[in-house]
């Protein structure tokens, strides 16, 4: 909890009366923080005939209910600081010993009014290595006027985060560098930037260093049964850079590449995801369980490029990713089943569990891991909720099999933002570019038929709710409004 002296400024202003001009600025300046609601002490309104100033002057600086000091400083309050010259030098002494022998220094603030001819602040000895606050000009005290209210009110703009816990991949011995990945996004964006007409082999080379930097972390070797399920939260997490400049890459191109060559290049990279998730075709021996930590990735890594061209507004590239199909890696094809559509992005883990709690059970792993690892500010878990809405919707649509766990996490009452915009007929056109159905009654009458008797395949027993698809896709209120 704050301290009263902060949550209440009493704020003494020391000054020297340079000029009647000075004199009136100063006062100008108390009579603003007095509006701004400080307790403001000065001698022009506080020390009265037959008072001794000195003793007001050590009284303000000395009490402990006086949250700060600001020092006026100018010429003139140098030059009587550093020669102990009449009212401004007793208040130098008092305020010079408080400076140094006090542990909580910030108390004194140094307003700076003149400027020397190397545009250094013109300071008194005492203060000259102190920060202060630029109010030199009435240009600079209006802009800087907010800086000096909240550190007065001790309300900085920007608050240091408390600091974690060192993330456990830090233990192991060996990383892989993920430079080239940037290095080759670098060089797309500026390939995008300039508008290179050999963006498409910058593209290349990028989406293939990502997959490559993907595909070395893939097992290869029986795992240690002991470290497997911190191992798979290691390696999802080393995995992240992946997720991250794939989804600053999908931000800064589908918004402006609507192309057929650029549209190619997404689903290509998620036939290519969807290889990430199988066994590597070296592997003779394995078990289907030491992929789980790719399995994740590809997962949320998915719900990112949605959550990504979302909001880029690419619908139609959405309904491109909904209704392609994928070729299945080869390791996995037979007669029959050499495609599949986008369910085959959804993934999970069992092994997990045990390194994320040791007391609880989680319904779905891999929604807790992706919660866990939603660190984005751009992108956060909210966008990737809605993703997850948007790509279960379109599996009731198409009688798809998807599990949204992420949508464990949001309240009875949910219902995501797009869809509640949808209740515009201007924005359920958006919703009919994704889905393909230009008709809210054709849309509803396959919602409704497709997921009747199975509104949500999870009973929602860890987060004490079972969610309902009318609800959360505000069905009854969509294309209502013109």
């Amino acid at each position: 909890m704050e301290d009263s002296k902060h949550q209440e400024p009493k704020v003494f202003i020391s000054y020297s009366w340079s000029s009647l001009e000075h004199q009136t600025m100063v006062k100008d300046w108390a009579d603003r923080l007095l509006a701004d609601g400080i307790d403001v002490k000065i001698d022009i309104y506080d020390l009265k005939e037959g008072d001794d100033k000195y003793a007001f002057m050590e009284s303000m600086v000395t009490d402990e209910t006086v949250s700060h000091v600001l020092i006026i400083c100018d010429s003139q309050y140098k030059e009587k600081a550093d020669t102990r010259n009449r009212g401004v030098g007793t208040e130098t002494q008092i305020i010079s010993g408080e400076i140094y022998s006090k542990v909580q220094q910030s108390k004194f603030i140094p307003i700076l009014c003149e400027f020397n001819e190397l545009n250094e602040p013109i300071l008194p000895t005492f203060a000259s290595a102190r920060i202060g606050i630029d109010f030199s000009s009435l240009e600079k005290t209006n802009k800087n006027w907010e800086q000096l209210l909240r550190l007065l009110y001790n309300k900085p703009r920007f608050t240091k985060p408390t600091r974690g816990k060192a993330p456990s991949f830090l233990n192991e011995k060996a990383d892989i560098p993920s430079g080239e990945i940037r290095a080759k996004y670098e060089l797309l964006k500026q390939s995008i930037f300039s508008n290179n007409k050999n963006i498409k082999l910058f593209r290349n080379d990028f989406i293939s260093s990502c997959i490559e930097f993907a595909d070395a972390l893939r097992v290869r070797e029986q795992p240690n049964n002991d470290t497997f399920p911190e191992d798979i939260l290691n390696t999802i997490n080393k995995l992240k850079v992946v997720r991250n400049f794939l989804s600053d890459w999908l931000l800064l191109e589908s918004g402006i590449n609507h192309s057929v060559e650029f549209t190619e290049s997404v689903t290509n990279l998620l036939e290519q995801l969807r290889i990430l998730k199988s066994r590597p075709t070296d592997l003779s021996r394995f078990s289907d369980d030491w992929f789980e930590a790719h399995s994740v990735f590809v997962y949320e890594l998915f719900l990112y490029i949605v959550a990504s061209l979302m909001k880029t507004e690419r619908y139609d590239l959405l309904h491109e990713i909904y209704t392609s199909s994928y070729l299945n890696p080869e390791i996995e094809r037979f007669k029959g089943y050499d495609y599949d559509n986008f369910s085959s992005f959804y993934g999970n883990t069992k092994h997990a569990g045990r390194a994320l709690s040791k007391d609880m059970n989680f319904h779905s792993n891999a929604a807790e891991i992706i919660k866990r690892e939603a660190d984005r500010n751009d992108l956060t878990f909210n966008h990737v909720v809605e993703a997850e809405t948007i790509t279960y919707m379109m599996s009731i649509i198409q009688l798809s099999s998807w599990h949204p766990g992420t949508l464990g996490y949001s309240n009875y009452t949910h219902r995501s933002p797009f869809f509640v915009k949808a209740a515009q007929h201007k924005n359920f056109q958006k919703l009919a570019i994704i889905t393909g159905i230009k008709t809210v009654d054709e849309f509803k009458q396959i919602i409704e038929k497709n997921s009747a008797n199975n509104l949500f395949n999870y009973s929602g027993r860890s987060y004490g709710r079972t969610p309902i698809t009318k609800e959360i896709l505000n069905l009854d209120y969509l294309d209502s409004i013109k």
